[in-house]
């Protein structure tokens, strides 16, 4: 099967890198960031992942739209890290105490988890799916993984339409979910048509690709150069986290 790329919709710079050169430096950067335990050191992290983020013109509805999912379950931790985490007590509310270790933990929490998104959305989502696929290829990830990934994309769509048809022919029948055995039974009905159809589908696909000569393996067609946009922009990350270790040192 001739696997071809598609185009990428973009015009700043950072889409014009080589997505070889971008996942490799995402997933330092995000090991990094995991690793770091000083908030000095992540507020610089979050610093740079914002220059990204500003360079990419990435769509301010869908920034907001991805960093509103991942601060709800933030909020959460906000709520109660610093009121159960050990440590010297700052202020008390009725029977409950902030402590300044649970706001300083869940303050390193926040600067991490929006760390990594920002710069996997300014650095992975400035190509297509395609282009990433093939970029792990060439990196030489397994190809097991590679051809899963791109099938998983390809038809969750599929599965998901599946799983909504069969939904509303439930509702049809006059289905109410409610909190006892036929609703259980009736969502493990759901669950088990899901799959039988999924391997239905999965059945087609494989001999629709054998009938156009599929041999188990993809044919990648790729131009993928270093450039000199790529060049400057390795060094200019070489030069960011040379700073930090010169004037920090908060990593464990």
């Amino acid at each position: 099967m001739i696997f071809k790329k598609e185009n990428t919709y973009g015009v700043s710079w950072i889409h014009q890198l080589d997505p070889r050169l971008k996942i490799v430096i995402a997933f330092i950067t995000a090991f990094l960031i995991a690793l770091t335990n000083d908030l000095i050191t992540l507020s610089y992290f979050l610093f740079l992942a914002i220059i990204l983020i500003i360079n990419s013109k990435i769509e301010t509805k869908y920034l907001f739209k991805k960093l509103i999912l991942i601060n709800f379950f933030i909020i959460i931790i906000w709520i109660f890290i610093p009121f159960t985490f050990p440590g010297e007590e700052l202020l008390n509310i009725g029977k409950f105490s902030i402590t300044a270790e649970g706001i300083n933990f869940a303050l390193k929490i926040t600067l991490r988890s929006n760390s990594i998104m920002l710069l996997i959305i300014s650095l992975l989502t400035t190509n297509s799916v395609s282009e990433i696929i093939h970029a792990l290829y060439r990196l030489k990830i397994a190809e097991k993984l590679i051809y899963l990934f791109f099938f998983v994309y390809r038809y969750l769509h599929i599965i998901k339409k599946e799983y909504n048809n069969l939904y509303e022919a439930m509702l049809m029948r006059a289905f109410k979910a409610k909190t006892n055995l036929h609703t259980y039974k009736s969502y493990a009905y759901l669950i088990a048509m899901l799959l039988i159809k999924s391997y239905e589908r999965s059945q087609k696909v494989y001999e629709a690709m054998i009938c156009r000569g599929f041999k188990g393996k993809f044919i990648f067609f790729d131009d993928f150069k270093i450039k000199k946009l790529d060049i400057l922009f390795i060094i200019g990350y070489l030069i960011s986290l040379s700073l930090i270790f010169i004037f920090r040192k908060g990593l464990i």
